[in-house]
């Protein structure tokens, strides 16, 4: 092995705790750009959301819509609400405050395919969770606005009980469909505007995450340094010089 001295220091690695050393590092600094790929990845995904909020509205009418090629895009469509479908997502919090998000079939003119609709937020009943409250509904046909976005999104899933009655812990899309008995456009709808109903349509901006990623990529060059760092030093030895 390598041997060198510097005064009365000598650094003298020795193989196993090298290769161990070597290991980690390789490992390390490997995690580390995989981080940055991931970072790259998101960062075209958020560039996307953002360029998608400057093109034109798309109206979505009866036909199929293609899922990829809507997502995050503005979207109006003229009908109505179907009565007695609407349900309540669970453990939605909005500025500290606990509530729930109300979902409802919208059915397009002119067609029986339907769309799902995130009408927007509303709080608990004075903080108890044995009431459901009073959502106002919206009657007649009109024009709706909003964004489309995935209603497989982890943003909708929560762990728990099985649907109660119009409350459920977490949104299954497929299992919603098949208790709609309806067909469903592949979106979400966030329903945007004011309709005077009491509901909260403060949606956040989509963020993809490239922060996150970033951070930890620092955080695992970082430590692949540390190893280095930490290499050198238990490899060097202060031994007695010689006459």
């Amino acid at each position: 092995m390598m041997r060198l001295r510097v005064g009365s220091y000598a650094f003298r690695p020795g193989l196993w705790p090298t290769l161990a050393g070597l290991f980690f590092f390789v490992l390390t600094m490997w995690l580390g750009n995989w981080q940055l790929s991931r970072a790259e990845y998101k960062q075209g995904l958020q560039n996307r959301y953002d360029r998608m909020q400057l093109d034109g509205v798309v109206r979505i009418g009866a036909s199929l819509v293609e899922k990829e090629g809507l997502l995050f895009r503005s979207v109006e469509l003229r009908g109505e609400f179907m009565p007695g479908r609407e349900i309540l997502i669970d453990n939605r919090v909005y500025k500290t405050i606990a509530g729930y998000h109300v979902l409802a079939p919208f059915r397009i003119e002119g067609t029986d395919r339907h769309v799902l609709v995130n009408r927007g937020w509303v709080a608990v009943v004075k903080g108890r969770r044995d009431e459901l409250p009073e959502i106002k509904p919206l009657t007649g046909e009109f024009l709706l606005r909003g964004i489309a976005v995935d209603p497989q999104s982890r943003y909708f899933e929560f762990k728990g009980a099985m649907p109660q009655g119009r409350l459920w812990q977490n949104l299954n899309f497929e299992q919603y469909q098949a208790w709609l008995g309806k067909p469903l456009q592949p979106v979400l709808i966030q329903q945007t505007g004011d309709m005077g109903d009491g509901l909260v349509r403060d949606w956040p901006r989509q963020d993809a995450g490239v922060s996150t990623h970033i951070s930890y990529a620092i955080q695992w060059f970082g430590l692949a340094g540390a190893i280095v760092v930490l290499w050198l030093v238990l490899n060097v030895k202060r031994e007695k010089e010689e006459d």
